[in-house]
């Protein structure tokens, strides 16, 4: 079994390999001259143009306002699912970093882009492809990386990161079985992959294909043969994040709402709690400790909740944001909130109280950005 799996891992590195060598950022400026708002962090945001993606970075100053910092090419092309105004790649977590690494998704090129960070700046290191048709969300943890593949009925593929550069290990892909020709694309393809929380589950939602979550048992081997399929008709669950105690707070498209789950060990997800954001296209969550914000591209809206015992979502305001709200992501400390807006390609910046409230403290645009997803922040 260890000779099949040196085996696997060479055929990745000489067959699925497209790219390997540090490619300088190309729209990198110098460093800033001393401001009196200093930066204090960084916010990637991926702009999924069509004709070249691009992931712009921004400093984080210390009023939680952002400033661009520079523009860096993926070496792929974005994609506009058939149907999608705002929201091209209709998915969470286009963007994923884990340490000194930043992970794109190239889903009209079916490849990976993996960067180096160094502070606001990025070095080009790989192009990889995708293992399927149009990747639209990617997930890294410790030495794993899996990337999602929304056409052709869905697939994941698995990843070993190896210092810093990946290999792609041809034994760890696996088909999710969806309905390849299910119509409209953009809200039946499926939205997003994840880790549990522990590390030992992938997780995936599939929108209006199935409606449902499937989830894969990691082990030595890779992922389990098959999915272990939880079902909730009617839902469409969408974008998903994990809380501190491990449940799994998701949107539903269906009802418009926010659900939180208990994602057992044997792999199946039972409902908790839910709550109608009463807005329109509610399909990106975010968890800040206790918070949880969903994006309602539709109303151009925030729906904000706290989070209880046992999975409770008590609704705490709707805060109003530029039109398309999209994927949004917290810094580290928990008391910023960036959201992008994929109507004009605007990252709207909140200051986050001690209830949850919020309070807008700028926007900033992203070049090419209309349609963008695919935010991270520190």
């Amino acid at each position: 079994m260890k000779t099949i799996a040196r085996l696997g891992i060479a055929t990745a590195a000489a067959g699925l390999f497209v790219g390997l060598g540090a490619t300088a950022a190309d729209a990198a400026p110098a460093a800033p001259a001393w401001h009196p708002n200093p930066a204090v962090g960084t916010v990637f945001v991926q702009n999924d143009a069509v004709f070249g993606n691009q992931i712009v970075s921004f400093d984080r100053l210390q009023d939680g306002t952002l400033r661009q910092a520079g523009v860096y090419t993926t070496g792929g092309r974005g994609l506009a699912l058939d149907g999608s105004v705002v929201d091209h790649l209709a998915s969470q977590s286009s963007l994923a970093r884990s340490g000194q690494s930043l992970f794109a998704v190239n889903a009209g090129s079916n490849t990976i882009t993996n960067f180096a960070v160094a502070g606001d700046r990025l070095v080009r290191h790989q192009t990889l492809g995708s293992g399927g048709q149009a990747p639209v969300s990617i997930a890294a943890r410790r030495n794993l990386v899996y990337v999602l593949n929304a056409r052709g009925g869905g697939s994941i593929q698995g990843y070993l990161n190896l210092g810093g550069s990946l290999v792609a290990v041809p034994s760890w892909h696996r088909s999710l079985g969806l309905d390849p020709n299910a119509t409209p694309e953009f809200t039946h393809t499926p939205a997003q992959i994840a880790f549990t929380p522990d590390g030992s589950k992938i997780v995936v939602s599939t929108k209006g294909n199935t409606s449902a979550f499937e989830v894969f048992p990691l082990g030595l081997l890779g992922p389990a043969a098959k999915p272990v399929v939880s079902t909730f008709a009617g839902d469409v669950p969408f974008g998903f994040q994990f809380d501190a105690a491990g449940q799994l707070i998701a949107s539903e498209a269906g009802p418009n709402a926010v659900a939180s789950f208990t994602v057992h060990p044997n792999g199946t997800l039972t409902k908790d709690a839910e709550q109608a954001t009463g807005q329109q296209a509610t399909c990106w969550i975010v968890v800040d400790g206790t918070h949880v914000y969903a994006s309602n591209a539709g109303s151009g809206t925030l729906s904000g909740y706290q989070l209880g015992r046992d999975g409770a979502l008590a609704p705490t305001g709707v805060t109003t944001t530029d039109a398309g709200t999209v994927d949004a992501a917290t810094s580290a400390d928990g008391r910023y909130l960036y959201v992008q807006t994929g109507a004009a390609g605007i990252v709207d910046e909140y200051r986050v109280a001690a209830d949850g409230g919020l309070q807008k403290i700028g926007a900033v645009t992203v070049p090419n950005g209309v349609g963008g997803e695919g935010i991270v922040a520190d």
